[in-house]
């Protein structure tokens, strides 16, 4: 009887042992993925009140965009923002010509923040826009875009009256899974990121 139950605590220990790296596994897919969520939450809230900011305010963008990401980004703790994090303002405005309605950019600015030392010069991220991908910047400006040379972009593409503006914020934040390698042959976990993206038109 004592033998038995002996064997009994034995197959339970290996029946546990065999079963606890998959537990685990998924208890650390499970905190992942809230703390995915809650970093989607917060930069997509960025996006949000940013376009509305942009377009609803009297800031001149030339001078005063960093500003305005400086104010946005002071409200998203807990991220780790000026070391994973990016937000681009881009203004774009429907041109119609012949009956045909484009949309092209006016100008677009990234967070490279001199004065504080905070996006770009302090950590080199800059995923590519989704809106427009300049190749060419001055600090936190695009010099690529001229007034002769107005890049055609999809964004809001023949729903623009001619000369109507918008404002487009994009959000961007490169996510850290805690366990961005962990996979077996039976089982692996999705991948989050690595970079979360939100945009808002306004």
């Amino acid at each position: 009887m004592i033998g038995h139950r002996r064997r009994q605590r034995g197959l339970a220990a290996v029946e546990f042992a065999l079963l606890l790296p998959i537990l685990l596994m998924l208890l650390f897919g499970m905190i992942d993925a809230a703390r995915a969520l809650q970093a989607n939450i917060i930069i997509t809230n960025i996006s949000r009140e940013g376009a509305n900011l942009v377009a609803r305010g009297n800031t001149q963008l030339e001078t005063g965009s960093q500003e305005i990401m400086y104010a946005l980004m002071a409200s998203a703790p807990p991220l780790n923002v000026n070391q994973q994090g990016m937000v681009y303002i881009t203004r774009v405005m429907g041109v119609v010509k012949s009956g045909v309605a484009t949309s092209v950019v006016l100008d677009q600015y990234r967070w490279d923040d001199a004065a504080r030392n905070l996006g770009y010069r302090s950590s080199s991220y800059q995923p590519a826009s989704r809106v427009y991908g300049c190749t060419a910047w001055i600090g936190p400006q695009c010099s690529g875009i001229g007034s002769t040379s107005r890049p055609t972009v999809s964004t809001m593409s023949g729903q623009l009256a001619d000369g109507e503006v918008v404002h487009v914020v994009e959000t961007f934040y490169r996510y850290d899974m805690l366990l961005a390698t962990a996979a077996t042959s039976a089982l692996s976990l999705p991948a989050l990121g690595p970079d979360l993206y939100s945009m808002t038109v306004f």
